[in-house]
């Protein structure tokens, strides 16, 4: 689907195609009028960012740039372009809604747009010294290449007359540059993008602050890098969903032995109603609450989860678990808060340590299935409440037959982590 100037009635101009560049263009788009435009209309217009701001694209540019965009947990749209050579990459990129192309302003660089324009529904876009134009010679956007602090520093919003600028970042330094873009752009209307070469600069790119650039143009010739980068945003546009929590009423609560239990330290805070999805059994996954509350004898760890034995399953991104003992440094977990609200955050370390555990069981009210976890046997240790009740967390040295925690009830059946429909037993 193309940006349009969402007039009511468009038309097609007298000259097509127009000398000179790649003709891989949809068709451009003539106001005649805009009198009756519809609200879904006006809504192609913009690129929605934080807190209600718009960054508006150019009317000749909402004519040819597709929605190549992406959602990121700031409910800031992302744009992502792509730079390549490579069909593999260009089918890869289409396949998952990322459209827009860049190209050189050479014959071979038109050709190529042509023909890929034969076999999918793209937008070329060309570079032509410092500047992108579109097919039809209309200007898109402003080309960098920066390559020293100085030139950096020239580089400021009230130097630009359109709406997008692309930075192609000449060194080793990519982080700190890029801080310094989103700073000095803050505020702005308009739409800064930079070029990575890989995945991990583009994660780069679109962290930067935390705000984040408004895209990337991702140069590549390796389909495996596409597919990192939709990975990528599919974990972060997980957080714009709930995850389904019920209540479950315990139903045993017996000391037993010791075992090797695992705490799990994150590179995050974590504040009070959150915690980790642990389980004896994929099937249900209890809400263990962070170490984030103050003791008297003992400073709080918002940090931490002590999640119980090596065996347990813990929720990780993309709907999958693994096993507590496969925690490591640099691995991602899901942080989960009373509502279901889930995160993602960085495992910074995992502590194996032979301690005293207690079994809890419970049951889902709509159901007679029996979920189990076991946890260290400490006063530290807690699992969360719902949210009617006047407490966050009940600490599983006063847990009681009858009290009510929150769970999450999934599939069983998991083979590598990830859930599959086959029958299986558990007990």
């Amino acid at each position: 689907m193309a940006f349009r100037s969402s007039p009511a009635e468009i038309s097609k101009p007298a000259a097509w195609p127009p000398p000179g560049r790649g003709t891989a263009s949809l068709l451009p788009l003539k106001i005649v009028s805009s009198s009756e435009v519809s609200l879904k209309d006006r809504l192609l217009l913009f690129l929605i960012d934080v807190g209600g701001n718009a960054a508006r694209l150019p009317v000749n540019a909402c004519a040819a740039m597709t929605c190549s965009v992406a959602a990121d947990v700031n409910r800031r749209s992302k744009l992502v372009w792509v730079w390549t050579e490579s069909r593999q990459v260009m089918t890869a990129a289409v396949e998952r809604g990322w459209n827009t192309f860049l190209f050189r302003s050479e014959p071979r660089s038109n050709d190529l747009a042509n023909e890929w324009s034969s076999i999918a529904l793209i937008t070329p876009l060309f570079i032509d010294g410092k500047q992108l134009f579109d097919g039809q010679s209309r200007k898109i956007a402003s080309f960098y290449e920066v390559s020293s602090p100085q030139e950096l520093q020239l580089f400021q919003p009230n130097t630009e007359v359109v709406d997008n600028v692309v930075i192609n970042f000449q060194n080793e330094w990519q982080v700190i540059p890029a801080e310094n873009i989103v700073a000095a752009f803050q505020g702005c209307n308009r739409t800064v993008l930079a070029v990575s070469a890989t995945s991990t600069e583009a994660q780069v790119f679109l962290e930067a602050l935390e705000l984040g650039l408004d895209g990337v143009v991702l140069k590549v010739e390796d389909m495996g890098e596409v597919l990192r980068l939709k990975e990528y945003f599919d974990r972060r546009n997980e957080v714009r969903n709930l995850l389904a929590l019920t209540k479950a009423t315990i139903t045993r609560v017996e000391v037993v032995g010791m075992g090797d239990r695992v705490c799990v330290d994150l590179c995050s805070l974590m504040q009070p109603g959150e915690g980790l999805l642990v389980g004896s059994f994929a099937r249900g996954l209890f809400l263990v609450h962070s170490e984030c509350l103050e003791s008297n004898y003992i400073a709080s760890r918002p940090f931490r989860v002590n999640a119980g034995p090596v065996h347990a399953y813990v929720a990780i991104p993309g709907g999958k678990t693994c096993y507590l003992s496969e925690l490591h440094a640099g691995k991602e977990v899901i942080v989960v808060d009373q509502s279901g609200l889930q995160r993602t955050a960085i495992v910074g370390r995992v502590k194996i340590e032979s301690r005293p555990l207690i079994l809890i069981e419970a049951k889902e009210h709509s159901g007679n299935e029996t979920y189990s976890i076991f946890l260290q046997n400490a006063e530290t240790v807690g699992l969360v409440c719902p949210h009617e009740g006047n407490r966050t967390t009940i600490p599983v040295t006063s847990l009681e037959v009858r009290d009510e925690v929150m769970l999450r009830v999934q599939g069983a059946a998991r083979h590598t982590g990830i859930e599959i429909q086959e029958f299986i037993l558990e007990k």
